[in-house]
């Protein structure tokens, strides 16, 4: 009896003891199945249920060590989640998480129903590992669309919008949530490596480009991040550069794009430069990143910093710099430290936080869309070819060179006729299926490539290639191999080649990118066989009557007044994506009429650039660190030409161009009449409208550019600035279009920085339409009664040091 009873005992026991783990497993799990889910809680109870660790593991992207959280550990599975994840790839643009090749992914925390967010380059396509694991069976390439340059030449913010539908489309499709661009930084001086991903010299025209391109791949459910935010024209010491800037300089110049972005198109994340602005890291000032940004236009999504961006997690945090890229463990760390010491609170990090969940919400990711792997790239190319022919820019037209007529055997020369540049290199750069070169594009409109030249280029260039050393690691193989030289042509062959064909076109090829700005000699200047190559061809075809064409394959501008008058016309083609050879053959065929207009100023000499005495500034050799890719050397550059950036230089200080900004030729000729404004006196509001005439034989769209001139006796300012552009529909010989601009009242004012406030001058102005910034075609003049204070604003961003700025009088 007393067995039995003691058997019962020890029953009890063990099932009492199976009873309570099974309790505490339970207990263990039931956290996670009760925590609320992002996308059914608000984000408030969702950040209120996270761990410190959580937080700042979100705030701190997963690309360099974290990988994915392990997962919840399985009853009576010995060791089930003490194997952590394994660390995520290099810095530069990789990550094999989800989408191989993507620039970086966030954290993931499951038990709250957070995904990882993948984020991407680039600017001019999807930039992500077109082979995976070695199997060529499925490709993922993906479209190479016109550098940001060539969309701002076409002034068409319907084309850009239209361009960033299909982009956002291959971004959605690949498993991308956040697309990394568009770059927008000012084209402040021509040596700028990166400006091919940049749209303009001028804030409008760079504002309302990004705006229309972000409207266009968000409106696919997928983000962009405006970038690099701010003062970032140049890529020398672009990770220790200070750059000195007077606040009206950033206020008017170098904010303003970003301002009409984030107020028209609300991107949903802002990327911070790697520069340090008048001593602080950008990512690090929360005058520029929460006072400005946010407080100011109503930014409504998440910051990050750029990749290794800023030196400290505790300062960027709060300054309101979201997320930290691509993240590593020990900026996590750091973060918690700072909490735990009570040198950073908490509180700070559930606003970084929210702001990041907010646009997680609306992510693909949160969604769990099925991603097809599969957009329709012959699609997507022909709105690449069709985009790109319409941001070319006719310089010159001698004689009626173009269109091509009666042309049928073409003498192409150079060596980016048969090895053409659709973009530019680093994280701008696209890895495409195909890119259809000059030579090809001509011979598909049924045009005939003379045969010798079509078989000795490409011979040369495989010969001149195999020479080169291969890249090293590191910045040397994101930045691509160096140009190979000019080919000689024998003076022999050059005469056949006059008698043989129809027609010579040369091209003249540029490549730049990420990690190093451009140079004089050879970039810049023409080289000494590029310069004999023109002068040579030129000779040998005039001598028999036919003419030259010049095309331009360029990411940024050259100098042209040296050897222009010996050429018969010159097309300006840019970095024209995969598609680049028929579209070029579009617009010399006549198939397309070209209707691009500078966005950036072509000058007549490098001297002439305002900022060419202090671009890209000082370096200070003793205060490096590191060693080869990793060598950091402090530097600082000074904006001394302040307000006075391109055009609002040139057209003030009375120095002529070589091709003005807003300039750009069509095959037929546009007549502008009826300019006039809605009220001679301003009351809050202007219109003003313009009627163009297609006064040629062929159709043709024009832009027209509404600039303004205002009284300037308390602040020194540009003769004209641009205010608003519009370009017309193709209008059919004879046919005429109405345009019109509103003149609000931020379009009279400055930014008075003893007043911390944009302010209109009382006084006389005028509103100018133009061809150009020098082609004034008629103008018109009111008047503003009294001074008028439009914004006020807190300062923000002063210099510590004096500038000594450029000033008209």
């Amino acid at each position: 009896m007393m067995m039995k009873n003691l058997t019962r005992y020890f029953k009890s026991i063990r099932l009492l003891a199976i009873l309570l783990l099974l309790q505490t497993v339970c207990r263990a799990q039931s956290p996670a199945q009760n925590a609320p889910q992002l996308g059914k809680a608000t984000v408030k109870q969702v950040i209120a249920a996270m761990t410190l660790e959580e937080k700042a593991k979100l705030l701190v992207g997963a690309g360099r060590g974290f990988g994915p959280p392990p997962p919840p550990p399985v009853p009576g599975k010995k060791d089930s989640a003490a194997k952590p994840a394994a660390p995520a790839g290099p810095m530069i643009g990789q990550t094999d998480q989800k989408v191989p090749g993507a620039a970086g992914v966030t954290y993931a925390i499951p038990r709250l129903g957070i995904p990882a967010i993948v984020v991407s380059d680039g600017p001019a396509g999807v930039r992500i590992s077109p082979i995976r694991k070695g199997d060529s069976s499925k490709t993922y390439y993906a479209t190479a669309f016109p550098v940001g340059t060539l969309l701002a030449s076409s002034w068409d913010v319907d084309l850009v919008k239209q361009v960033g539908v299909t982009f956002g489309n291959e971004v959605r499709e690949y498993g991308i949530d956040i697309l990394l661009g568009p770059g927008m930084n000012i084209h402040r001086n021509p040596l700028g490596g990166r400006n091919f991903e940049y749209y303009s010299e001028d804030p409008l025209v760079t504002g309302k480009m990004a705006a229309a391109i972000v409207q266009g791949i968000q409106s696919n459910g997928v983000g962009t991040s405006i970038k690099h935010y701010t003062a970032n024209n140049q890529e020398t010491h672009r990770n220790t550069v200070n750059t000195i800037v007077s606040e009206r300089a950033m206020r008017e110049i170098y904010l303003r794009g970003f301002e009409i972005a984030v107020k028209d198109a609300q991107p949903w994340t802002v990327m911070t430069s790697y520069n340090k602005l008048n001593g602080t890291y950008t990512s690090e000032r929360a005058d520029l990143v929460t006072n400005i940004l946010r407080n100011e236009w109503g930014f409504k999504g998440f910051v990050m910093t750029d990749w290794g961006g800023g030196r400290d997690p505790i300062a960027q945090m709060k300054a309101g710099n979201d997320l930290i890229m691509p993240g590593n463990p020990n900026q996590a760390k750091a973060i918690i430290d700072a909490v735990n010491s009570k040198q950073l609170d908490e509180s700070v990090l559930n606003a970084n936080v929210e702001h990041m969940l907010n646009i997680i919400l609306k992510s693909p990711a949160v969604a769990n869309y099925k991603y097809s792997d599969a957009p329709d790239l012959k699609k997507d190319a022909q709105v690449s070819r069709m985009a790109a022919a319409q941001g070319m820019v006719l310089l010159k037209n001698s004689g009626s060179a173009l269109p091509f007529s009666g042309i049928k055997k073409v003498a192409l020369f150079g060596n980016t006729g048969y090895d053409i540049i659709a973009g530019g290199t680093g994280s701008g750069n696209v890895n495409k299926a195909y890119t259809t070169s000059l030579a090809q594009g001509l011979q598909n409109a049924g045009l005939q490539v003379d045969d010798a030249l079509l078989k000795a280029y490409p011979a040369y260039i495989a010969a001149e290639r195999a020479k080169q050393p291969k890249p090293q690691r590191g910045m040397a193989m994101f930045m691509g191999p160096p140009p190979v030289p000019q080919m000689a042509i024998a003076d022999a062959d050059l005469q056949q080649d006059a008698a043989n064909n129809d027609i010579a076109v040369i091209t003249i090829g540029r490549n730049a990118g990420e990690g190093a700005d451009r140079k004089l000699p050879d970039d810049y200047y023409l080289s000494d066989a590029e310069k004999a190559l023109i002068k040579n061809v030129s000779e040998a075809f005039h001598a028999k009557g036919k003419k030259v064409v010049v095309v331009l394959n360029i990411g940024g501008v050259i100098e042209v007044a040296s050897w222009r008058d010996g050429v018969d016309a010159i097309l300006l083609a840019w970095q024209p994506g995969l598609e680049a050879g028929n579209a070029i053959t579009d617009v010399l065929s006549g198939a397309v009429n070209p209707s691009g207009k500078l966005a950036t100023t072509f000058t007549m000499d490098y001297k002439d650039v305002p900022s060419a005495k202090n671009f890209p500034g000082k370096e200070y050799p003793d205060q490096a660190t590191g060693e080869g890719f990793r060598r950091q050397m402090p530097a600082e550059v000074t904006y001394e030409d302040g307000i006075y950036v391109g055009y609002r230089y040139y057209s003030t200080f009375k120095v002529d161009p070589a091709y003005e900004f807003g300039y750009g030729l069509s095959y037929t000729t546009f007549n502008y009449s009826n300019f006039k404004l809605s009220a001679p006196v301003f009351k809050g509001k202007l219109t003003a409208s313009v009627t163009i005439t297609n006064s040629g034989k062929v159709a043709g769209k024009e832009v027209g550019q509404l600039y303004l001139s205002a009284p300037a006796a308390k602040l020194d300012k540009p003769v004209i600035e641009l205010k608003g552009f519009a370009k017309t529909r193709l209008l059919q010989p004879g046919e005429s279009q109405t345009l019109s601009f509103t003149i609000d009242a931020r379009a009279l004012a400055s930014y008075d920085t003893a007043q911390e406030a944009w302010v209109a001058e009382a006084g006389n102005y005028t509103a100018s339409i133009g061809a150009s910034s020098k082609d004034i075609k008629q103008t018109a003049a009111f008047k503003l009664a009294k001074e008028m204070v439009v914004e006020k604003d807190e300062q923000a961003l002063a210099p510590q040091v004096a500038i000594s700025e450029l000033k008209s009088k």
